[in-house]
């Protein structure tokens, strides 16, 4: 793989490495996410922390109306305007066209119109010119509940942007224990960050991956080969409980599972509860944030590049 500085530089805000580490495991992989795994396999990086860190501006927002609800992501190149009035308004004002309409593309919400007449990119080009910064209307996301249940909302600081889907047989809607779970859910996703609902639901790919990963930390920390396969096994065994929303540790109270709370409210309510689907957006997710080089501008600049 021929890769360039800009990579290495983004290997490395990914995965906290030094940069020879970084350089080192793009000429071993000839991949970006195989050197990452590379380093994590390393103890050089921990990825899975690590790559949740964002490298943008802006402000994720959300609506819930009813049974439909949307999560919108808006960038900007300063955490000065994201903190712009305007701005925020129209954050918000791009989740209520996408609740609205039902949304679901971001073509789809660049052409809607909007109160003042205009196209959300309309919108998004004005406020480009009046703030002074590149606007992007980055990504959406639309939950709907077609049976009894709620969608619950949560957004942490403008960063983090939740959605979950709690389905019900029957109308439980105003019972406070009930509410105050569907509240709690999307916290425990915004702070554990699940990927996916249960035990059931992780594939044999994501399984043989993270096993290759552990053997090649065990074989870093210097373990003896013949105990590897069983160490392996144990940390797979205890995957479910790290990944998976059900299995996870209850934030609020670590020694009960999520499962285990839903089961409680349950009872309490008189009602079946089951969560089937949830949605998560990390701001910035993805993009390389832009930083300047003094040095390199002055000598644009002096005609002494």
């Amino acid at each position: 793989m021929a890769y360039t500085a800009a990579d290495v530089k983004n290997l490395r805000e990914t995965t906290g490495a030094g940069m020879m580490d970084c350089k080192k495991a793009l000429d071993e992989t000839g991949d970006f996410q195989k050197a990452v795994d590379y380093l994590r396999a390393k103890g050089l990086a921990a990825a899975a922390k690590k790559q949740s860190r964002v490298a943008a501006e802006g402000m994720i927002a959300a609506n819930v109306k009813g049974k439909l609800a949307a999560l919108v992501e808006v960038n900007c190149e300063t955490d000065f305007v994201a903190k712009n009035d305007a701005f925020q308004a129209f954050a918000h004002t791009a989740a209520n066209v996408a609740v609205d309409a039902n949304l679901t593309t971001i073509e789809e919400l660049l052409s809607a119109k909007i109160a003042n007449g205009l196209t959300v990119k309309d919108n998004v080009s004005e406020l480009t010119i009046k703030i002074g910064e590149k606007i992007d209307l980055r990504r959406v996301a639309v939950v709907k509940l077609d049976g009894n249940g709620m969608i619950g909302s949560y957004v942490h600081s403008g960063k983090i942007g939740v959605l979950t889907r709690v389905e019900t047989d029957k109308d439980i809607n105003t019972h406070d224990a009930f509410k105050d779970l569907v509240k709690d859910l999307c916290m425990q996703i915004a702070a554990a960050d699940p990927k996916f609902l249960n035990a059931g639901e992780i594939d044999e790919t994501y399984k043989a991956k993270e096993a290759e990963i552990y053997a090649a930390q065990l074989k870093e920390q210097g373990k003896p080969d013949a105990m590897i396969p069983n160490i392996v096994k144990g940390k797979l065994n205890k995957l479910a409980s790290e990944v998976c929303l059900y299995e996870q540790s209850f934030v609020k109270d670590p020694d009960t599972t999520v499962g285990k709370l839903i089961e409680k409210v349950a009872k309490e309510t008189g009602a079946t509860i089951k969560v089937t689907k949830f949605i998560k957006l990390n701001l910035g997710e993805g993009i390389e944030k832009k930083s300047e080089n003094f040095a390199e501008e002055i000598a644009k600049i002096t005609g002494n590049n």
